[in-house]
C-alpha cells in the first residue's frame, strides 16, 4: 500500500485522512454496523429494531439512527395518518452499497466463533 501525502477525503463536510478512516467514520461505533446488519433484509419499525438489540439504550439507538439518516445510509419514514405514530427505517440505495461489507463483517464473526472460540 502506498501512502499518499496531503490527500484527504471529504464526506458530508467532514475531513478524513484516508479511505479506511472515512469508512469507519460512517459505519464505526458499537451499533451502526448492527443496525445496518438488521436492515439488510428489509424495512423495520423502531420497536422491531429495539427488540433485535435489547441491550442498546433508546437514546443511543435514536442518536445512531439520526446520524445514519444524516449520512444518507438509512431512510426514515413516518406514518401519521392514524394513531399511534409509526416510524419505519430502511436502507437507502447508498446504504445498500454497504451490504457486501456488512455481510463480510458478519461472516468473519461467524468464522471466529466456529474456529477460534
Amino acid at each position: 500500500m502506498k501512502a499518499i501525502l496531503d490527500k484527504t477525503y471529504v464526506f458530508n463536510g467532514k475531513d478524513y485522512p484516508c479511505c479506511a478512516s472515512l469508512t469507519m467514520g460512517v459505519i464505526g461505533g458499537k451499533w451502526k454496523t448492527v443496525i445496518l446488519y438488521h436492515l439488510m433484509d428489509g424495512t423495520l419499525r423502531y420497536n422491531e429494531l429495539r427488540k433485535l438489540m435489547p441491550i442498546v439504550t433508546e437514546r443511543t439507538l435514536s442518536l445512531q439512527l439520526k446520524a445514519m439518516e444524516e449520512d444518507g445510509l438509512i431512510m426514515r419514514k413516518v406514518y401519521t395518518s392514524k394513531p399511534p405514530l409509526k416510524v419505519e427505517y430502511s436502507l437507502t440505495d447508498f446504504g445498500k452499497t454497504l451490504i457486501p461489507l456488512i455481510q463480510s463483517i458478519a461472516d468473519w464473526g461467524d468464522l471466529v466463533v466456529e474456529k477460534y472460540s
